[in-house]
């Protein structure tokens, strides 16, 4: 996989493959309706010449007239494709485009592809891809070269896809002196020294970035500050503008984080106030200089009002008055808003058993439902909290019923072993996806929401916060790049199975290889659960090292103004945030709110999110709750144990630098596991002073 000196080419690397009859559809290439100087077109063509060169060592060639076999490449009339449609999934079938299997004309069948959307149907000895736009040919040949990758015939394929959100986005926390705020991959590879890189790194990220579907990318961290703020100035413009072009012609739209407070740190008023005529004039102004300077700049991603970043609360507004006066200035250049709901109090007072952080993004956002315009989105973390391995959904997730929302997940693995532990997230991605807000009778999951399927909305999405660095395989664990390849794919296609996504990118990345592709997906599907066993299971979450948040610190958190505890005594733990705690579960439709306030349904893997309970506690299981917490740790590490030892079985069967590097991360994973288990184990045992049953070594 690793390239003395440079950097892999992650799943892209197109090594040689069995043809499977394949090359017979690709031998030629026609062009019918789309421009072959358009810069989407032409990376679709250089894709597909060094994806068939790699694998099948062919060169298709280019024709002028319809070929009797080959290619076709046709694009959609423009009046069969109407953008009011919003209605986005991905359809797979034998013989039809219909959903339902019943039969259409091929003008109703093409009609259904839709914007960034494709269509392949082989028939005699030809493949036509069917595109309504040029993202749709780039998302389209990439589909032709993941099948080949994958050593799946093209012949008899018949399929219509479309993007199931419009927005499918990475958000980078890179710092313009090249460091990454929860980076774990090396540093940046787009800022150094407050300068801007543009090379071929930045070509091959966009290559990776759109063979799974990604239409946006946010180049900056959040916390924007010291010269990330003159991001929106003079002194960037050419090399933003660099990044900007390169992006959109792998059909990728630019985004920079926004610094609320930039007026008063550029040379402008010495206010930030959302309702400052002098304010608004200003932003106005730079607004018409940033437009103009960075072509295919699709707007601005805003934290405000969190973590002792500026916002509108500071001048007695509301986040809406914030959002919509930089949307309204924005909007007459096609830019959208999106807006963090990252917002609660971080000076918490631990005593305070009322105040609860779990609240805090619904009871500052619910109020000003429908009062943010059209060009706004409010970008909601999965879960309350804060990335955690578990957490309850967040309930603004179709507690929101007027107003644009996309969600928003962490590749990075903050809270989730940093890219040395292995933890496949993709499952935890689908959890949420497939969480029933009962919003609504029907179409009510989170994946409706964010779809736009539940309310209508034409903006909305999933954005992930990026795991990539310079590391030379991009994400520091040769594994973790399941993660940055599994939510694009997924974003792209909610319906898509975690053990599909990760056999998709073990065949891929490494081998099609039966033996290979099935130890490797056990690893990736039994990860998140192994992680879970020795941190923190019953989702009660935290308990991490300060600041770095990796190892253990049971109490780390505890007496903090982070509001983050888990409020063990001698008697029992977990936070009350049921009717008689915190009230949290009110925030939930019906019959949510119900099930999470009740002991006997409240899910047990959240059963300490939402319950302070005793130790002697039994689950299901008849397991008590101190000997659940005993055992899962102990299990933890025997579960990581065993998968070295799987590893361990695949040596001479992949690359040897990958096996080793994993392996070491592996030996890494284990020392972090048995400091769980130990300290979790001592605590709790000291806590409760009740032995472990089965007499095991607790200190």
């Amino acid at each position: 996989m690793r390239e003395t000196g440079r950097w892999t080419q992650l799943w892209l690397a197109y090594k040689p493959r069995q043809d499977m009859g394949n090359g017979l559809y690709l031998a030629h290439i026609f062009w019918d309706g789309f421009d072959r100087q358009d810069p989407v077109i032409e990376n679709a063509q250089a894709e597909l010449a060094k994806g068939l060169a790699g694998m099948l060592g062919t060169v298709p060639k280019e024709v002028d007239e319809l070929p009797s076999d080959g290619l076709i490449v046709r694009r959609i009339a423009e009046h069969q494709h109407p953008e009011e449609n919003n209605v986005r999934y991905e359809i797979k079938c034998e013989t039809t485009g219909m959903p339902d299997g019943t039969s259409a004309t091929k003008e109703a069948q093409e009609a259904e592809v839709g914007p960034e959307g494709y269509r392949l149907v082989q028939e005699g000895k030809t493949l036509t891809l069917t595109a309504a736009d040029e993202k749709g040919v780039l998302y389209g040949v990439f589909h032709i070269l993941r099948q080949i990758a994958l050593e799946q015939p093209l012949k008899g394929l018949h399929i219509t896809c479309r993007p199931d959100n419009p927005l499918r986005m990475l958000n980078h926390w890179d710092n313009m002196d090249g460091s990454i705020e929860r980076g774990y991959s090396g540093r940046s590879f787009f800022f150094e020294n407050g300068e801007i890189l543009v090379d071929e790194r930045t070509r091959d990220y966009a290559r990776f970035a759109a063979s799974v579907g990604i239409n946006g990318v946010v180049l900056n961290n959040v916390n924007v500050k010291d010269r990330a703020t003159w991001l929106i100035t003079d002194r960037y413009f050419d090399k933003v503008s660099e990044i900007a072009r390169i992006f959109a012609g792998y059909g990728i739209r630019l985004f920079l984080s926004l610094n609320y407070a930039a007026p008063m740190e550029l040379g402008g008023p010495d206010s930030a106030d959302p309702l400052d005529e002098a304010v608004i004039s200003w932003w106005k102004e730079k607004f018409a200089e940033v437009f103009a300077r960075i072509p295919n700049l699709g707007g601005f991603l805003v934290k405000a009002d969190s973590e002792g970043r500026p916002g509108p609360f500071t001048y007695g507004r509301t986040q809406a008055d914030g959002a919509n006066m930089l949307a309204d200035l924005v909007k007459p250049y096609g830019g959208i808003i999106i807006w963090r709901c990252f917002v609660y109090n971080c000076t918490q007072d631990w005593r305070d058993r009322k105040t609860d952080r779990a609240r805090a993004g619904y009871d500052n956002f619910i109020g000003m439902d429908g009062d943010y315009h059209d060009n706004v989105i409010l970008q909601i973390k999965n879960g309350p909290m804060d990335f955690q391995i578990r957490e309850a959904v967040s309930p603004l997730l179709g507690g929101l019923t007027r107003t644009n929302q996309m969600l928003e997940v962490q590749a990075a693995q903050e809270y989730t072993g940093q890219q040395i532990d292995l933890c496949y997230l993709i499952p935890l991605f689908k959890e949420v996806l497939d969480f029933k807000t009962y919003c609504k009778p029907e179409l009510n999951t989170v994946a409706d929401v964010v779809s736009g399927r539940t309310f209508g909305n034409q903006l909305c999405g999933m954005a992930a916060v990026s795991n990539t660095g310079n590391d030379a395989n991009w994400t520091g664990n040769d594994l973790a790049a399941a993660n940055f390849y599994g939510f694009g794919r997924l974003a792209f296609s909610t319906s898509l199975t975690a053990q599909e996504i990760a056999s998709e990118w073990v065949g891929m990345t490494y081998s099609n290889d039966e033996t290979v592709k099935q130890t490797i997906v056990r690893l990736l599907m039994g990860s998140r659960e192994t992680y879970e066993k020795y941190t923190s299971p019953l989702g009660i979450g935290w308990m991490v090292t300060p600041n770095t948040h990796y190892g253990p610190s049971v109490d780390g958190y505890e007496y903090s103004r982070w509001g983050t505890y888990h409020r063990a005594d001698h008697l029992g733990l977990g936070v009350d945030r049921t009717d008689t705690g915190t009230g949290y579960v009110r925030q939930y439709h019906e019959p949510n709110a119900s099930r999470y306030n009740s002991v006997e349904t409240c899910p047990e893997e959240l059963l300490l999110f939402f319950h302070h309970l005793p130790y002697t506690y039994r689950l299901k299981s008849g397991k008590t709750l101190i000997q659940h917490i005993y055992d899962s740790h102990f299990e933890g590490v025997e579960e990581t144990e065993e998968m070295i030892r799987v590893w361990e079985s695949l040596k001479g069967k992949i690359p040897e630098d990958s096996y080793a590097l994993v392996r070491e991360r592996f030996e890494r994973q284990l020392y972090n596991a048995r400091e769980w288990r130990d300290q979790v184990n001592s605590y709790f045992y000291r806590k409760s002073g009740i032995p472990d049953e089965k007499g095991r070594a607790i200190f």
